[in-house]
């Protein structure tokens, strides 16, 4: 209204200001029941733009005063949707902070002023509910909202979570797989599903899950691929070991398969080039591995390359791994592989150089066993010493290569594969139940003296930056203990392993 007066003023100055320029004020006339007026045209207009904002000012206030009842109604309802959205703010910082009273307080409040979100209301009540402990009011409160299409989903993960805290699995399961059927579903309700497919080992309906929440896009597909392969893995290893020849053929197609659609899924591969081994197809089990470790090297994928052949030499073998560390040199795996590859050789002098391009990593269990086998190999025996007290206290590596001798990788369990079914399917890491459950596996530490050798003129402290400590030749006086010679043999380390890495293998 304003904007139109300033306009109206505007003209009217507009007007006058080319009257005066014109020098002819112009005459008007108005004539209205029997009156007459007589009046310059500038008068004239400007009384007919004041009578017209007079007639709007008029107009304005008889619409401002009718509308009266209605303003206070819209006042009114915002008070309530500002109180009702304060109730409800406060409510879910109560759920959020575990006060369970203030919470269903809030709640009930909420529900007499929050008429337009009902939707928010149900989801307050029902958690607030469970934050005061009452499973019965919040059982009640998810219930009722499966009878709205809109809160269904939202209904039964509220009914599972509930089943679920009360450890029953059974309901837990019949919720889940009633949100996954519906329309509109969540990833949450997928995976619950598959979760309770893998506990029942039950690797083909978990296949077929998988396909079908990729259909309907509620995963990813990198999600829906790792997965199939780690499933298609977990169905190898429970067909591998069946006596009908039939089942062992599967076992190689679902390894084969799984190998293809993840190269860098250890497991898969190990277990196809392994049954592909046993089938004397070693061309294309050695293929699979070089494949994979160019993708992302792993422990086990070197080992079960080493393996593949029985009637080689050492040289020839350390020759063949040579090969695999050179399809990925720059990788730590490869770098520790060159140390490998020269002990499989005999080569110390190879071994040592090698060993120099894993200085700069920080010392792992893993890598102080390499170290030290290293070093004993180059006749070294108090430098390996040293680095087997050194991996006593590293940091423990899952590399997968703590193995028995006659072991295999990856000799897993059910409730393992459906472990690592999940993990590696959102996240694309693997799981080590092994060394999770401190199982016990294949030392890495060569087995030595625990006593120094009295030859030994120096403790050498390689790589660590500490000045040789010099050992007294000349013996000991009337009161020093007596001379390592006097005393019995020491003891000896005991080891799983009971030879050096370096050492032939027996044939598997």
């Amino acid at each position: 209204m304003i904007r139109i007066a300033l306009v109206f003023l505007l003209v009217v100055a507009a007007m006058v200001a080319a009257l005066a320029v014109a020098g002819d004020p112009g005459k008007a006339s108005v004539v209205w029941l029997g009156w007459r007026a007589d009046m310059t045209a500038a008068a004239a207009a400007i009384l007919t733009v004041g009578s017209a904002l007079v007639a709007m000012l008029v107009w304005r206030l008889l619409l401002w005063v009718l509308e009266a009842p209605r303003r206070a109604a819209r006042a009114r309802a915002d008070s309530h949707r500002r109180q009702a959205a304060e109730a409800l703010s406060r409510g879910f910082l109560a759920v959020a902070a575990g006060d369970g009273a203030e919470a269903r307080r809030l709640a009930l409040k909420a529900a007499d002023l929050a008429e337009e979100t009902p939707g928010l209301v149900r989801v307050l009540a029902a958690q607030a509910a469970e934050a005061a402990g009452d499973r019965l009011a919040a059982q009640g409160a998810y219930s009722a909202m499966l009878g709205f299409p809109e809160m269904r989903l939202a209904g039964h993960r509220g009914l599972m979570l509930l089943a679920q805290a009360q450890g029953d699995a059974e309901m837990a399961r019949g919720h889940a797989e009633q949100a996954f059927a519906l329309p509109r579903t969540a990833p949450w309700a997928w995976r619950a599903v598959l979760e309770a497919r893998l506990a029942a080992g039950d690797w083909d309906q978990a296949l077929a899950l998988v396909r079908a929440a990729l259909d309907r896009k509620i995963v990813s597909p990198i999600v829906a691929e790792r997965a199939r392969a780690a499933l298609l893995a977990a169905s190898a290893a429970q067909l591998e070991g069946a006596p009908d020849p039939r089942a062992r053929a599967q076992a190689l197609d679902y390894a084969v398969e799984a190998a293809k659609l993840q190269p860098g899924f250890a497991p898969g591969v190990v277990m196809a080039a392994r049954l592909l081994g046993d089938d004397g197809k070693l061309a294309r089990a050695a293929a699979t591995l070089e494949g994979a470790w160019k993708t992302s090297p792993h422990p086990a994928l070197w080992l079960a390359y080493r393996d593949l052949r029985t009637d080689e030499t050492p040289a020839q073998r350390a020759e063949r791994l040579a090969g695999l560390a050179a399809m990925n040199p720059g990788h730590r795996e490869s770098r520790i592989l060159a140390v490998e590859r020269a002990l499989v050789a005999g080569d110390a002098a190879a071994a040592r150089v090698a060993r120099q391009a894993l200085e700069a990593e920080p010392v792992t269990a893993r890598i102080a066993a390499l170290f030290a086998r290293a070093a004993f190999a180059a006749g070294q025996p108090d430098e390996a010493r040293m680095w087997m007290a050194r991996g006593l206290g590293a940091p423990q590596e899952p590399d997968w290569s703590d193995l028995d001798p006659e072991g295999r990788a990856f000799a897993y369990q059910a409730s393992d594969w459906a472990r690592l079914v999940i993990t590696f399917a959102e996240t694309g890491d693997l799981i080590h139940p092994r060394h999770e459950r401190r199982e016990r596996g294949l030392s890495e530490l060569p087995e030595l003296p625990i006593a120094y050798a009295d030859s030994a003129p120096f403790i050498i402290a390689d790589g660590l930056g500490a000045a040789p400590y010099p050992v007294d030749e000349e013996g000991y006086g009337e009161d020093d203990p007596p001379a390592v010679e006097d005393q019995p043999p020491p003891l000896r380390r005991r080891s799983g392993r009971g030879r050096l890495a370096s050492a032939p293998r027996a044939a598997k």
